[in-house]
């Protein structure tokens, strides 16, 4: 397969990885949610296995042999800065209207467009990585889209429960979120097309999208862990985390090594 085929093919397999945490929750509401923090502390070791021992690692690699003056960690700030700002203008939007729940129903409804936008735009992004590293290495777009799969299925179990919980109907949200879903094969195929002509700002892009990684990693889901107060159940969680980040650290060695 030649490259744009490969990123098609592994973005769409991410993207059906997106779906499937709200699959789950639509077939199975309890369970969903009992596993969701599972899901969230291996996602939180994938993401930061593959910024650190992947994404950065082949960043500083390729500018070296394009002989880039780029700022690598100056990128990587301005990916999870950007992350930030973008969230910081949605939870604005999610958040000030719940204190009462039936004196503020019309505004919870009206919040809606902001959650799928918010979707949508993680999955755009999702899209740039995966395609900016299949640019550079086959593996590494394996190892990224393995990350995006792996955090997108607690990320969905949480958006589908919102949408549903402001009061959307089961198919409709199953219809809203395929369609967001495929802002990540708009992404990847725009960056196909312009990284292709700018190959000095791929390392750039490698660095943005370890940010994005890091930043989701450390502010949505880590949270979630150090809010679980069952030391049974936060023991568990630890390892999922140290064993999402063994698991890239195995599926780099072993794949730069064929």
């Amino acid at each position: 397969m030649d490259t744009l085929t490969y990123i098609i093919v592994f973005t769409l397999i991410g993207s059906i990885g997106a779906l499937v945490g709200g699959v789950i929750l639509l077939s199975k509401e309890q369970f969903a949610i009992r596993i969701s923090h599972f899901l969230a502390s291996f996602a939180a070791g994938v993401l930061l296995g593959a910024a650190f021992v992947d994404l950065l690692p082949e960043a500083l690699e390729h500018a070296e042999e394009l002989g880039s003056e780029i700022n690598i960690f100056g990128w990587v700030l301005a990916g999870i800065l950007s992350f930030f700002l973008a969230e910081r203008f949605i939870h604005w939007f999610h958040h000030h209207s719940n204190h009462s729940e039936k004196a503020h129903l019309e505004e919870k409804k009206s919040a809606v467009p902001l959650i799928i936008f918010g979707d949508t735009f993680h999955n755009f992004i999702d899209g740039v990585a995966i395609a900016a590293t299949f640019m550079i290495d086959i593996q590494l777009g394996i190892i990224t889209t393995l990350a995006v799969a792996a955090h997108e299925i607690p990320q969905e179990i949480g958006d589908f429960g919102l949408l549903l919980h402001r009061g959307m109907s089961r198919m409709k949200v199953l219809q809203v979120n395929v369609l967001s879903a495929l802002a990540a094969l708009v992404g990847a195929i725009l960056t196909y097309f312009l990284g292709a002509s700018v190959e000095g700002f791929l390392p750039a892009m490698l660095s943005l999208a370890a940010g994005f990684f890091i930043y989701i990693a450390l502010s949505d889901l880590i949270p979630e862990i150090h809010g679980e107060d069952r030391k049974d159940v936060a023991f568990w969680e630890t390892v999922l985390l140290l064993f999402g980040v063994v698991v890239i650290w195995l599926a780099v060695t072993t794949l730069h090594s064929i």
